[in-house]
């Protein structure tokens, strides 16, 4: 810390580090301990609170003494870029995602599995929402352009990260799951392959028709018979339509 700075923040630096890791550094002069007690519980207890309502299947994997461990890691040397409570999460996600924050003897996939919780956040809480004025919802899925629902993740994990919980042990597993918010509000998992996410991500990403995406896909598989591939992705696409993840087609 520069040795320039004004009294008052070296004060006010003293003062939050001692708050972020009180056992590397000493009380302020001239603070009362009992206050700063209330401070760092205070402080401390907010921010638990605010992970712990996000990842309750991490904390209850990890034990409340490896978890308190995890947050206070995160209290000491997390800078966050947002003032808003509801991002704290988010803030911790991209914390663990930093080479070297988890301890050692943390299961690898501690991560994977934030992420997981994390994002049911993220979609339930956007604002983005479904142009249907630009949807035709009864036209043909392979003709047209297919529409996803604006709020959506097709994610990719090393780890059946849906089915992780506390005294249930879990193999590393290539796991694809399509999350998205539903018309009646609702964040729904569902577990996909990599053939659905190939086609989801195909969808999302160029101007493609059903068609034109599945036959794309047929010929990155090499498979020997592309009318089955097609045939068959037809049915996953009217399939995500009647669960909300795809929302019709692009209106001509």
């Amino acid at each position: 810390m520069p040795g320039a700075l004004p009294e008052f923040q070296r004060f006010q630096y003293a003062f939050t580090a001692h708050i972020r890791n009180p056992k590397a550094n000493p009380l302020p002069r001239g603070v009362e301990a009992r206050r700063m007690r209330i401070y760092r519980s205070l402080v401390y207890n907010n921010i638990q609170n605010f992970l712990q309502s996000c990842f309750p299947v991490l904390k209850k994997i990890l034990g409340t003494r490896r978890w308190e461990c995890l947050v206070r890691r995160f209290l000491d040397t997390h800078r966050s870029h947002s003032p808003f409570f509801r991002e704290i999460p988010g803030e911790f996600v991209q914390f663990l995602q930093k080479e070297g924050v988890i301890p050692v003897g943390y299961p690898e996939f501690v991560f994977e599995l934030a992420h997981y919780e994390w994002i049911e956040l993220v979609l339930s809480v956007s604002t983005e929402a479904p142009d249907w004025g630009a949807v035709d919802t009864t036209g043909s899925l392979l003709e047209g352009r297919p529409v996803l629902n604006p709020v959506l993740a097709n994610l990719y994990y090393h780890w059946p990260v849906h089915h992780l919980a506390p005294r249930v042990s879990a193999a590393r597993a290539d796991t694809y799951l399509l999350v998205f918010r539903d018309s009646e509000d609702q964040v729904r998992f569902i577990e996909v392959n990599a053939f659905t996410a190939r086609l989801i991500n195909l969808l999302d990403t160029a101007e493609h028709t059903g068609q034109s995406a599945l036959e794309m896909i047929a010929r990155e598989s090499r498979h020997p018979a592309p009318e089955t591939v097609i045939l068959g992705g037809a049915e996953i696409m009217h399939d995500l339509q009647a669960r909300g993840a795809l929302l019709g087609i692009h209106r001509q």
